[in-house]
């Protein structure tokens, strides 16, 4: 269980470190996804300073020790509800199809909180 939730773990550290770098520095590459659910570019932004924030707390829960932990559980926990709420975005603006990566990473951080 503890590997399974170390390769996950890295692999949602890395997709919300390049996604919130995109989202962030404005790019149109970066927000083209959140200009399609009809999310504003400055909050788009505003989410992508808070993927990066909770790709380095998953990397950083990586160590163990007791408050490490913490950290990755709540990073975990973040990682959730960004693609919780992405997914019911996704849905609102009607293009459930493009919601699908959205599914895959919610799913990945469902299961790396329950190996946790």
């Amino acid at each position: 269980m503890q590997t399974l939730n170390l390769i996950l773990t890295g692999f949602l550290a890395l997709i919300f470190l390049l996604s919130g770098i995109s989202k962030a520095s404005g790019s149109d590459k970066g927000l083209s996804g959140t200009r399609e659910v009809n999310v504003p570019d400055g909050i788009a932004r505003v989410v992508g300073f808070f993927e990066v924030l909770l790709a380095l707390g998953l990397v950083i829960g990586l160590y163990d020790s007791w408050f490490t932990n913490a950290i990755q559980w709540l990073s975990l926990v973040g990682v959730w509800c960004t693609m919780a709420v992405a997914l019911i975005l996704h849905f609102r603006a009607k293009k459930a199809a493009t919601g699908l990566p959205a599914f895959i990473l919610l799913t990945c951080a469902s299961v790396a909180l329950v190996t946790l």
